[in-house]
């Protein structure tokens, strides 16, 4: 996840004077009062276009003969660190929304927005899976390879997770998400990812695996990561203040959307080899990338989009199961060649 194009749409947002809409409602699990908000719409000018997420003729996203992940997706998790029970909740709530009915989360919910993933298929014809699981957990609370990081020992800790029973190897469908506590660090964390993902080396793990990172960023760089539920200190008066995270915790919160971000792109190109722009796979423009800090309609140039708030102010943009709301970025859709997601209003 690329943290320069995120440090200029906060830049963006400085200069640009405080407006809202007027209030629009729906209805929760809970029949709560859901109010559309939109920190910083942008004025209209030179269009009369409702259109500002992201759409472009200029990007050239292809198909590059690689697999996608087709059969049920099977995630195993690897905590890494301290975690408390509340923490792991909420993110589990947020993955096992992704395959929630419409009677368990109500609209615009998160199984919605992972739709758009599901139109991306490979050279076969399959379309990436609609269902998502967790099939395992392991927890590396002693931090066996530290406090800090790399891209090459973040593939000893799986490794570590691999060879520990009951932890599935599942070669056609499983997933590894490693996710490291507030207090750990990363190569690049905050200075230019908040989250990745790749595959694993045979060499080191045994088996070629994907697997995605995403760090909580409560201690680090919430303004950077965790954006817009903490704000750099330089934006001062001049820019709207923090917004309420749904679930109270601001790194956690920050997590839910770059863990849908690196979902969807593990799930379009698990080997680095199927959907991306550009002409380098070491560096790829992937369908999360194109829609970096987009939430709502009128998204663009600066601003998130129109979202929600609750009655006592927490901002989102999905339902989730278990009356869960959660905030997560659009992302790109092959069909209509722009950012999409469920809470669009036009």
């Amino acid at each position: 996840m690329s943290i320069i194009s995120l440090i200029f749409l906060i830049t963006l947002q400085i200069t640009t004077t405080y407006s809202t809409l007027l209030p629009q409602t729906t209805n929760n699990l809970n029949s709560e009062q859901q109010h559309y908000y939109n920190p910083k719409l942008p004025p209209r000018v030179f269009t009369t276009s409702n259109k500002f997420e992201g759409s472009s003729d200029l990007v050239h996203l292809r198909y590059h003969m690689g697999p996608v992940l087709s059969s049920p997706i099977n995630i195993n998790i690897i905590w890494y660190g301290k975690w408390t029970p509340q923490q792991k909740l909420v993110i589990k709530d947020f993955i096992l929304s992704i395959s929630a009915t419409h009677r368990e989360a109500t609209s615009p919910s998160v199984s919605e927005w992972w739709r758009t993933a599901t139109l991306y298929a490979d050279q076969t014809n399959s379309n990436v899976s609609r269902s998502v699981l967790i099939s395992g957990e392991y927890v590396d609370h002693l931090y066996s390879q530290g406090n800090h990081l790399t891209r090459l020992t973040i593939q000893q800790v799986i490794a570590n997770a691999v060879k520990s029973a009951p932890f599935q190897v599942n070669h056609k469908n499983g997933i590894y998400l490693i996710l490291t506590s507030s207090d750990v660090t990363m190569q690049d964390f905050c200075r230019a990812v908040c989250g990745f993902h790749y595959f694993t080396f045979p060499s080191m793990v045994g088996y070629t695996l994907p697997y995605a990172w995403v760090g909580n960023s409560g201690k680090q760089c919430p303004e950077v990561c965790a954006y817009p539920f903490a704000v750099p200190g330089y934006m001062g008066k001049g820019g709207p203040g923090a917004l309420i995270p749904p679930n109270g915790d601001v790194g956690v919160d920050g997590m839910i959307s770059v863990i849908g971000h690196e979902l969807a792109e593990l799930a379009s190109n698990p080997l680095v080899n199927a959907w991306y722009a550009g002409e380098d796979p070491t560096a790829p423009t992937e369908i999360g990338d194109l829609c970096e800090g987009l939430y709502g309609t009128g998204g663009g140039g600066g601003y998130i989009g129109q979202v929600m708030k609750d009655r006592v102010g927490r901002t989102f943009n999905l339902n989730g199961r278990r009356a869960r709301k959660f905030m997560v970025q659009w992302i790109w859709s092959p069909v209509i060649k722009a950012c999409a997601g469920p809470n669009a209003l036009d």
